[in-house]
């Protein structure tokens, strides 16, 4: 209770936390919803933002087709236009908890890009110009990794061993034009496809041993 504010507050109990999903969800005017397969986001220790996304998310068929009916079940009740990424707490129990949503595009879509055969993208552009909604199976597994501004670093960015990226096959980065880099700041992200998802995560390793985001110096 010590820790509290001195002010009116919801207290919650604390979720034991094994893992973070989300779907998202996506709704055309005429009701159709379309589903992207579940994504698993693994979180930098210190930064509060997600530096690793796998996908397929490594869950039971159960926990799965469970998270996709709660996304399109808020979908449909909150009777959004577009897209609902709903990100889910997995406790020790295997139970879901909603942590956060977002009607629009989403980071824990950005790999569906390369991964699946429609991406949010043009999913987003279907809706808003009334056509059919596109199949959402994922092509390939799939690691994302955003690129975030190294420690230290503040000032015009320099991407540090970004050519290496540019000759690995399966591996697409986006840079998002950011002229100033700070430490820990969103940059750009880093696709990488490959038919075994363990296989795609070692690249994923690797390439993050080989990038770097600093400043001019």
């Amino acid at each position: 209770m010590a820790l509290l504010f001195d002010e009116p507050s919801l207290v919650e109990k604390k979720v034991a936390i094994v893992k973070e999903l989300a779907v998202i969800a996506a709704r055309s005017e005429q009701g159709e919803v379309a589903l992207f397969p579940a994504v698993e986001m693994a979180f930098h220790p210190t930064a509060n933002l997600v530096e690793y996304l796998f996908c397929p998310a490594q869950i039971d068929q159960t926990l799965e087709k469970e998270a996709e009916a709660l996304a399109k079940r808020l979908a449909e009740e909150l009777n959004i236009i577009g897209l609902l990424a709903v990100e889910f707490f997995v406790d020790e129990n295997n139970g879901l908890v909603v942590n956060e949503m977002a009607p629009r595009p989403h980071n824990s879509g950005h790999h569906t890009i390369e991964a699946n055969i429609t991406s949010q993208f043009e999913q987003h552009l279907r809706i808003l110009l009334g056509l059919p909604l596109g199949p959402t199976d994922l092509i390939m597994p799939a690691v994302m990794m955003n690129m975030l501004g190294e420690e230290g670093y503040s000032g015009i960015a320099v991407y540090e061993g970004i050519e290496t990226v540019f000759t690995m096959g399966g591996v697409y980065p986006h840079v998002y034009n950011k002229k100033i880099t700070r430490p820990k700041r969103k940059m750009g992200h880093i696709t990488i496809t490959r038919p075994d998802l363990e296989e795609a995560k070692a690249y994923a390793r690797d390439i993050i041993s080989k990038v770097r985001i600093i400043s001019q110096a």
